[in-house]
């Protein structure tokens, strides 16, 4: 495989930045349509994105560098994320933090906006999984060659790493966060008014459930005392998604009487 996109005067552009770029615009188009099938501000969302997404970019490699910080020799390659070293987890929630006080500041209801905002944050995560496969990295266990020819041939050599092959897991995690992004584009569209807060609650719980049996077959995991972050996030995750919904249901149900 080879990371490496193209050359622009001399400087090499990665498929890694390439395909997190292509999930970007992808999940602002479909943002864009679902703001408007919701009557919301597009472009109060576009403010909040040119301010929450550079905090989720230092978010997400704050948390890798955090859990990975024996790896690291310098400031400089604790801060170059061109070979990849991104957390999504905390990516998430830096820009989930960002978006809360950028929605104060605006005087404009958080869990409104954030609930069109998800499915579009999902759609993201499953492009740039894709990113992983160019870097050969979030992959699993060993296979057998039999398994591996299950999948089709692109997948095959590029699983194929110093002559063994290993578990797509990427592929595994792009095939779910789809899923998700298409339940959840339902139940918003569905959604009648009020009940602000039940996509994010659903994206958490969704997307936590994949997770934690990906993360499972990972060889890569971020570990905290012997456990892996992942798991322990996607558990988390489950639990504050189920309490986001029973309090969104409770609150539209007393303003409702």
């Amino acid at each position: 495989m080879n990371p490496i996109a193209f050359n622009v005067f001399g400087l090499e552009i990665r498929w890694y930045g390439v395909i997190i770029s292509m999930g970007v615009v992808a999940a602002m188009l479909l943002i864009y349509m679902l703001a408007k099938k919701k009557d919301l501000n597009y472009d109060t969302i576009i403010d909040a994105f040119l301010v929450t997404f550079p905090i989720s970019i230092i978010g997400a490699r704050l948390y890798y560098v955090a859990f990975e910080f024996q790896n690291f020799n310098s400031f400089k390659d604790m801060i170059n994320i061109r070979n990849g070293g991104m957390a999504i987890h905390g990516g998430v929630i830096a820009a989930l933090l960002s978006g809360y006080f950028f929605a104060k500041y605006k005087k404009i209801n958080f869990l409104k906006y954030v609930d069109v905002i998800m499915p579009g944050v999902i759609l993201a995560q499953a492009i740039g999984r894709w990113g992983n496969f160019m870097n050969q990295e979030a992959h699993g266990g060993p296979v057998t060659q039999e398994f591996i020819s299950k999948f089709p041939e692109f997948i095959q050599k590029g699983m194929l790493i110093k002559g063994t092959y290993y578990h797509p897991t990427f592929l595994y995690e792009s095939i779910w966060n789809l899923l998700v992004c298409g339940i959840l584009v339902y139940i918003l569209l569905k959604k009648k008014e009020g009940k602000d807060g039940v996509i994010l609650g659903g994206y958490m719980i969704l997307y936590s459930i994949g997770r934690f049996f990906i993360e499972g077959l990972r060889t890569d995991s971020l570990m905290f005392m012997g456990l892996r972050t992942a798991q322990i996030v996607s558990l988390i995750g489950i639990v504050l998604g189920i309490g986001l919904i029973i309090w969104a249901y409770k609150k539209n149900k007393n303003q409702a009487r």
